[in-house]
């Protein structure tokens, strides 16, 4: 299925800009890559959202401090760019996927004070979810990512137990709850999370329930720090 879809995603993708529409040798035009995605903002060194000032934590993550030790972002989850990333989740348009490695990989070098991780894992889907799909985003991201960090790629280092509602459905004030004891690492890697530092890659981070409780299950199995890498944000309301 994923052969087919990459074979169908490469005749579909004609040599114009994903965003403008505009004649171009590549996924996404210069213009527009710098127009929308090459504006740097300060964030909250642990979940990224953006922030004022140069504060180091945003007052929630002081407040309630998540699971994850540290998140990188591309880009805030907003128009035009949020249009990108539906063409790659519910589109399957794959050559995206390469971008927003790419994207979250130049994020990663603005980073003064980079730690990197010891693997990256993609956020898994449940079997159901999978099947529906056909393929999973956080692992088209993190499979060229892994290859411009030179970071090992283990895409069963979590597995996903429990089949969960999708978040955007679920009312805020539910989605910690939705997503409870949903992930465990696999038996095989236990030993090797212990003491470790695990990269988690997904495409957007929204509430942050998602990650936190895949990180909250490393660091259940021993894991010394969990940094997300995400390529978009959604801002706080």
């Amino acid at each position: 299925m994923q052969s087919i879809l990459q074979a169908l995603d490469a005749s579909l993708l004609p040599a114009q800009c994903a965003l403008c529409g505009g004649a171009c040798a590549q996924v996404l035009c210069t213009p527009c890559r710098e127009q929308y995605l090459g504006q740097l903002r300060p964030r909250c060194r642990r979940c990224a959202n953006p922030l004022d000032d140069v504060s180091v934590l945003c007052g929630r993550c002081l407040r309630h401090p998540p699971a994850y030790n540290a998140t990188i972002t591309a880009a805030d989850y907003a128009a035009p760019v949020d249009q990108l990333l539906l063409q790659l989740k519910f589109g399957a348009r794959l050559a995206l996927a390469p971008l927003f490695a790419q994207l979250l990989a130049e994020a990663v070098q603005r980073q003064a004070d980079w730690q990197a991780p010891q693997w990256l894992c993609p956020v898994p889907l449940g079997p159901a979810r999978l099947a529906e799909r056909g393929f999973n985003q956080a692992l088209e991201i993190a499979r060229p990512l892994a290859r411009q960090l030179a970071i090992p790629l283990l895409p069963r280092l979590a597995i996903r137990v429990r089949e969960t509602r999708a978040q955007s459905g679920v009312a805020p004030r539910e989605r910690k709850a939705n997503l409870a004891r949903a992930f465990v690492v696999a038996p095989e890697y236990a030993a090797r999370v212990d003491g470790g530092h695990v990269g988690v890659v997904d495409d957007v981070m929204s509430s942050g329930h998602t990650v936190d409780a895949l990180a909250a299950a490393f660091k259940r199995h021993g894991a010394a720090r969990v940094t997300i890498l995400v390529m978009a944000r959604t801002p706080p309301h």
